[in-house]
């Protein structure tokens, strides 16, 4: 789990640079932008889940 969630963050942190540059922003709605601003969306909220993971396992290392 040590080295998971980095490579976690890393990948999705990737994949959300990679979506920046399919976005359209004239046409954020329409066609493969719209695709694009979910994939936008959804690496960010792993990325947020993965740092909450991150948070949460050094709070309970501290509190042992």
């Amino acid at each position: 789990m040590k080295f998971i969630i980095p490579i976690g963050i890393l990948l999705a942190l990737g994949l959300l640079i990679y979506n920046v540059t399919l976005l359209d922003f004239s046409n954020l709605l329409e066609g493969e932008s719209s695709i694009a601003l979910i994939g936008v969306i959804a690496c960010a909220c792993a990325i947020l889940l993965l740092l909450i993971l991150r948070t949460s396992r050094k709070i309970a290392k501290k509190h042992k």
